[in-house]
């Protein structure tokens, strides 16, 4: 198999690395965390109207590129090697996956918007007594006329302080099955209490009380967006798995960059050699986990159960990887890894949150046995 980037893809990744470089500086992005917006809205809009990477993996219809997994990775990773917050992964890939396959007239229109860097969708699906198993949401729609009324709370919803809009999944009073509603993200009957995540994220917990939709608001089947939403979940893993590489390179190469210029005892640390054998240790976690993204992604577009294995294999990988990757960069930077002077403690709450994200290590281990079992 020819792992070998051809040349538009040469060009997306040259591209996206050269404008992160020139424009994306941690220390910025951080100030719109703590005392802005929560991000740089202007870097959104670039990644729209200069890079074009909001409409890369979706068809020219909703006026994108036509990508698929290769450019997604390939975004990804690049976003992770910057340590980008702006909800890439959140409203391009979840939520933009769901709006997509929803064959609704309005959440095309919406994708369109996402595409030219107008809106931001977040998906809410995760609640207090079910977490990342989004098929058991007690958030409850009942029939109102032509409408519907929606009744429920949902925790952690990543991007809903940015959002324009947010997709809510929900069970519809008296049957069986999940769906899903669009609404914006103003409405009357929303109320958000935002927070900043452990790795800078901007997110909220929401509570939706007698919220009113009308009928075009359901997209999909009535109880039937299981099978969307699990693609979601499994494309939104992959992603932030490739994320987790992009960390994990530049990790690895600001630590072999601190151990060249560290002195101790007269020389500098990277020549001793037990300094070296925890490096090597992390280039090839690194280099095991770019090889199960690329297994991952390349298995998108499969049958449910290769996919999902796929995918598993691919964030219990990464799990591991990135617990010892960044660990071991903290403990060779000392106690500077810790601080927010060094960009080392700001990748290491990165690499942590994605080990939650979209499913646990664990999670992703039990499922990776049971389909392998079955």
């Amino acid at each position: 198999m020819d792992f070998n980037l051809n040349n538009e893809q040469q060009m997306l990744r040259d591209g996206i690395t050269k404008f992160l470089a020139a424009r994306y500086d941690l220390e910025t992005s951080r100030a719109a965390v703590k005392t802005g917006a929560g991000w740089q809205p202007e870097i959104w809009r670039a990644f729209a109207g200069e890079l074009g990477i909001l409409g890369a993996t979706f068809p020219e219809e909703f006026d994108g590129i036509g990508g698929g997994a290769v450019e997604l990775m390939i975004i990804t990773e690049a976003l992770g090697h910057a340590l980008v917050i702006e909800p890439y992964v959140d409203t391009v890939v979840v939520a933009g996956g769901l709006l997509h396959r929803s064959g609704n007239p309005v959440a095309a229109d919406v994708l369109k918007d996402v595409v030219a860097g107008t809106a931001v969708v977040a998906l809410a699906a995760a609640e207090e007594d079910s977490a990342d198993r989004w098929q058991e949401a007690q958030t409850v729609a009942r029939a109102d006329g032509d409408g519907w009324v929606l009744n429920g709370s949902k925790i952690v919803v990543v991007a809903a302080p940015l959002a324009t809009h947010l997709l809510v999944t929900a069970r519809i009073e008296g049957e069986d099955g999940i769906s899903l509603f669009l609404t914006e993200a103003d409405a009357a009957g929303i109320t958000l209490h935002p927070y900043r995540t452990i790795d800078d994220r901007s997110a909220a917990d929401v509570t939706f009380t007698d919220l009113r939709l009308g009928a075009d608001a359901l997209l999909g089947e009535r109880g039937g967006a299981w099978p969307s939403l699990a693609q979601a979940r499994d494309e939104g893993a992959a992603a932030v798995c490739s994320e987790a590489v992009g960390c994990m390179r530049k990790v690895l190469a600001d630590t072999v960059e601190y151990c060249k210029q560290r002195q101790q005892f007269g020389q500098p640390i990277g020549s001793f050699q037990v300094l070296q054998h925890r490096m090597v240790d992390m280039f090839m976690e690194v280099e095991q986990s770019a090889a199960a993204v690329i297994l991952a992604m390349l298995n998108l577009e499969a049958d449910e159960a290769t996919r999902a294995r796929a995918v598993s294999a691919g964030k219990a990988t990464i799990g591991r990887a990135a617990r010892f990757v960044g660990q071991q960069a903290v403990q060779l930077h000392g106690g500077m890894g810790m601080t927010e002077e060094l960009a080392i403690g700001h990748y290491f709450k990165r690499l942590t949150a994605i080990q939650y994200e979209f499913g646990t290590t664990d999670s992703h281990v039990a499922r990776y046995a049971a389909l392998t079992k079955a």
